[in-house]
């Protein structure tokens, strides 16, 4: 072993399964890195549950450290668990990037159209009733311009019609609080997590395929992922090691933050009962996907996530094996809608400056920076990049990356023991000890900063 790496190892800083490369990453940077980010997650005013990062410079993983536990102990239900860097969590929204390269790939198939209306493919019309002439397609699903919107819900069990939902007069439909009233479809972004129940559904009548199958087939196993859409499905040695999320609560039933109060489970929490199957039996393939959560359900690593971020930096090729054509890598990753000031919505959907310019199914970080307010990703600004960010359930993170430059970062947080508002971001719209991690590993990972 490197005389350094010992030295780290002998510490106890060096995280079973870590990756460094010595010569990207200096061993002080490293050594700094790893004391800087420990410092965050046991912060004892902001404690995280559990921390998960990796960082890949020019194209290769240089850096990968976990922090705190999978699963805390409560009412004696077995003993504390760390993270380690096999360890899948429940992604959030990180989850629609990978949903999009599903869709692509179908693109690529020729089985679905970025342009073509929707309606043609689910075999019913799918019309926003305010703007009844003006289709909805693909590529607005993937850009949050398809008029959908949150309000009516996006999730509903197996069982459920997404056509009773959709479509003007159907059962579902109630006052029509799922489109909007004020724009058109294409005109206008706003983030909508219903879109991606819309999404996984279309994939299913487009493949015939089941959408938690589907993805397994055209993503994740050519990527050698080992997460999945449904918690049920996975392997029992990867749901062992899935991170159960938390939040700090007086009581099970008492929402509140409370920062003297025992970690919660929020999502993910088998110490008691394995999961159910999302589907049972009698699921209507095409009817309605979204107890998959195309949205935010998947189960992936930082090492998965960083094999997804490598196969896009090399237009759409991960280990000699080819995922999505070049040119499809190209569209996805080009901007496809950004904020001119009257063309996205100026509350939710701007997520507080966060959401400026967007591609298919991934977020473009321009750099923009304010009080609070904007999508730097680093102090001192520098890392202009595409991805994704995550939360939901405790969840929160990001996927970002360069593709020009090749580097990128992930980090994963299993929950807080604190309100997450109470750290608002100095210089975006992030929260501020997403600011201090992601700087950390920029500095010290990717730039190689021992100051």
């Amino acid at each position: 072993m490197i005389a350094w790496r010992a030295a780290l190892a002998g510490a106890g800083l060096l995280a079973i399964g870590c990756a460094v490369d010595p010569v990207s990453s200096p061993p002080s940077a490293v050594a700094t890195l790893d004391r800087e980010l420990a410092a965050i997650a046991a912060d004892p005013a902001r404690p995280l549950a559990s921390l998960s990062v990796l960082a890949i410079r020019h194209g290769e993983v240089v850096y990968s450290r976990q922090f705190g536990r999978r699963y805390i102990s409560m009412a004696g239900l077995g003993a504390d668990k760390p993270v380690d860097a096999a360890t899948l969590f429940r992604i959030a929204s990180i989850s629609k990037l990978v949903t999009t390269i599903g869709a692509l790939r179908l693109v690529d198939e020729g089985k679905l159209s970025l342009d073509a209306d929707i309606a043609g493919y689910f075999g019913y019309r799918v019309r926003n009733p305010h703007f009844p002439d003006v289709p909805v397609t693909l590529r607005m699903l993937l850009t949050h311009t398809s008029s959908l919107r949150d309000d009516a819900g996006y999730y509903w069990d197996a069982g459920m019609r997404l056509e009773d939902f959709l479509t003007p007069g159907g059962a579902l439909q109630g006052k029509g609080a799922m489109w909007s009233s004020e724009a058109k479809p294409g005109a206008r972004f706003t983030y909508a997590n219903l879109g991606w129940g819309v999404l996984g559904t279309l994939m299913e009548r487009a493949s015939g395929e089941r959408f938690d199958l589907l993805m397994r087939r055209l993503v994740l196993d050519p990527l050698g992922m080992q997460g999945g859409y449904d918690a049920a499905g996975l392997a029992p040695d990867r749901l062992a090691n899935l991170a159960t999320l938390y939040r700090k609560r007086s009581t099970a039933d008492d929402a509140a933050w409370n920062p003297a109060g025992p970690w919660v489970a929020q999502a993910d929490d088998y110490s008691a009962e394995p999961p159910r199957p999302r589907a049972g039996a009698g699921y209507v393939i095409g009817s309605n996907a979204t107890p998959f959560s195309p949205t935010g359900g998947l189960r992936a690593s930082p090492a998965d996530l960083a094999r997804v971020m490598r196969m896009l930096m090399n237009g759409g090729e991960l280990d000699g094996k080819r995922v999505l054509k070049p040119e499809t890598v190209a569209t996805m990753l080009s901007i496809q809608w950004r904020d001119d000031g009257s063309n996205g919505e100026t509350t939710f959907g701007s997520h507080r400056g966060r959401f400026n310019a967007w591609g298919l199914g991934n977020e473009h970080f321009l750099d923009i920076s304010g009080p609070g307010f904007g999508d730097r990703i680093v102090a001192g600004g520098g890392f202009v990049a595409s991805g994704h960010i995550g939360e939901a359930y405790g969840l929160i993170g990001i996927l970002a990356f360069d593709a020009a430059s090749k580097d990128g970062i992930v980090y994963l947080i299993g929950g807080t023991g604190f309100d997450p508002d109470t750290d608002r971001g100095a210089y975006s719209a992030a929260f501020g000890f997403e600011e201090r991690i992601a700087t950390a590993l920029y500095r010290r990972a990717i730039l190689g900063r021992t100051d």
